[in-house]
């Protein structure tokens, strides 16, 4: 029995020793700092999330804005064809030998690849100033990610 008494006293003698306020001391140091680092996280989370959103909104604005300048300009287009074609209807009723609509046939066909040209050259560029437009808003949130990330 000397020995069991022997080992109760070592293990009053640890117990005693050990002090438990500082265990739960750490512990909870360690508890608020994880609290902390999750808070830091989801502010930045969020963060992140709504300069998405309002990447996003901006971009479907743009899109919104600048079909309709395409769409004006079709349809600006068509307008000017239908126009053309009248015109050349009107003066192709009014000839008066086959010479003089050959004649007109041939410049109206003249003038309809001109204007094709043209309206082709208009197009493309407001495709063009549409993409630039529309992709603007990603490009500005891309290159600040990027600026952040070399700063963290």
């Amino acid at each position: 029995m000397a020995k069991t008494e022997k080992t109760t006293d070592i293990l009053e003698t640890a117990a005693a020793a050990f002090d438990t306020s500082k265990t739960v001391d750490q512990f909870r140091a360690f508890a608020e700092k994880g609290v902390e680092q999750s808070k830091e996280a989801y502010a930045k989370l969020k963060v992140g999330a709504e300069e998405a959103q309002k990447t996003i909104e901006s971009t479907f604005e743009t899109v919104k804005t600048v079909s309709g300048d395409v769409s004006k300009k079709a349809i600006a287009a068509m307008r000017a064809n239908a126009e053309a074609g009248f015109d050349h209807l009107e003066s192709l009723i009014a000839a008066k030998s086959l010479s003089e609509i050959i004649e007109l046939q041939t410049a109206f066909l003249r003038k309809n690849v001109e204007m094709a040209v043209d309206q082709a050259k208009e197009m493309q560029a407001a495709a063009s100033k549409a993409a630039d437009e529309v992709s603007k808003p990603f490009k500005g949130a891309f290159e600040k990610a990027m600026k952040e990330l070399k700063v963290a």
